[in-house]
């Protein structure tokens, strides 16, 4: 820490928050920031990156160009930034690991949301697998191309771990002290477990608001709902007048807004009990010290249900991820039978993982180039290289 604003942002923070001046460092040593603390140059190089801006194309459950009001990657990785944030200010934790950890999260997501990841795994079965938690993790580490000095963004380990929400213990075995937790299991800092459940509330609230929006869902079927019926029945007491519209918005909000003052007020009772002394104390704790009362857990859980069998499901929402699923698997297979079809950086990309891992080393660097598609790239690439008139 070399820098006044650092200092007296330091002196607020509880003693087991993540705190920069005790960083576990970055793969690459690099002299610390000036003016900046290490975890801000993080969350300044991820939106910096080119995977970042690619989010902006990328769908969450709609395809981007079905609307241009309905959340994308980036939206929704700007709203779970706002929602952590508020959260770990209110813990008195790192505001700034956890924006970076929010901001970050989603970087290895294929184009068409879960479809995509999906399809991309199956195509990668025999080839060590596809899933976006380690991809995202490749993306910072290897794929983002910026720097003179090293590969990717060379982040701390604190934000690179809170990235890593899952993983295997095949994989853990192969990432050094980043898998530690999943073989000894240990757990993340607060940072990164309060960011996990930071999108579980953005993107259940936002795909409320979206799939009312789309008339994929209305509001009859979700008041069966307890957790949306609590607050839709409460704004229509309060403003018994107002437009449909602001009245789902004004829902939404406070569907935010209970479960995140649930989380806090749950989280502080945690945190009072277990009462850790600084940061290993909560990598050693049996559980997660950062969490929903027993009652929200359940309201959470029977929301998710609903929108996986009326929304998720819908045949609409079913029709466009069966065409996303062919989309990627014929691309994937075009690609790993003739790699000259794609771009000349993207064959370099093949030749080096190819004399690596020979098969394997091919399939894998198809898999980045087409997890960094956007939405719209990958509909005209498949149009380039299978329609005949282009």
């Amino acid at each position: 820490m070399n820098t006044h604003a650092a200092t007296s942002h330091n002196s607020t923070l509880a003693p087991y928050a993540a705190n920069p001046a005790y960083t576990m460092g970055r793969h690459y040593a690099e002299p610390a920031p000036v003016y900046r603390s290490e975890y801000q140059r993080d969350r300044d190089r991820i939106i910096h990156s080119a995977a970042f801006r690619r989010l902006e194309y990328k769908t969450q459950v709609f395809v981007n160009h079905e609307g241009d009001l309905f959340r994308t990657r980036l939206t929704h990785s700007i709203e779970v930034a706002q929602v952590a944030r508020s959260i770990a200010r209110a813990l008195c934790l790192n505001e700034d690991l956890t924006e970076g950890i929010a901001l970050a999260h989603d970087l290895g997501h294929t184009p068409f949301g879960h479809a995509g990841q999906d399809a991309l795994n199956a195509c990668m079965k025999n080839h060590g697998g596809f899933e976006h938690n380690l991809q995202s993790l490749r993306v910072i580490d290897e794929l983002e191309e910026r720097y003179a000095e090293f590969p990717g963004l060379n982040l701390t380990f604190e934000t690179r771990e809170g990235i890593l929400k899952h993983c295997s213990l095949k994989n853990a075995e192969t990432l050094g002290e980043l898998g530690r937790r999943f073989i000894e299991k240990l757990q993340p800092s607060l940072e990164a477990q309060l960011t996990n459940l930071a999108d579980e509330i953005a993107y259940n609230s936002h795909d409320v608001d979206d799939g009312l929006r789309s008339g994929l869902i209305d509001v009859d079927a979700l008041a069966e709902v307890t957790l949306f019926r609590e607050q839709y029945d409460t704004v229509r007491s309060l403003y018994p007048g107002l437009a449909p519209r602001r009245t789902i918005h004004e829902v939404v909000r406070r569907l935010i807004g209970c479960q995140v003052i649930d989380l806090v007020e749950t989280s502080q009772a945690n945190l009072r009990g277990a009462d850790p002394k600084n940061i290993d104390d909560v990598r050693h704790h049996s559980e997660s010290l950062i969490s929903f009362s027993h009652s929200m857990r359940e309201k959470n859980l029977e929301l998710k249900r609903f929108l996986r069998t009326n929304l998720y499901r819908h045949y609409r929402v079913h029709r466009m991820t069966a065409k996303a699923a062919r989309t990627i698997t014929a691309l994937f297979e075009a690609y790993l039978d003739d790699p000259r079809l794609m771009p000349s950086e993207s064959q370099q990309h093949v030749s080096r993982l190819e004399a690596i891992n020979g098969r394997k080393g091919r399939a894998r660097a198809v898999a980045d180039y087409i997890a960094g598609m956007t939405d719209r790239y990958a509909i005209a690439e498949y149009e380039r290289t299978f329609n005949p008139a282009l």
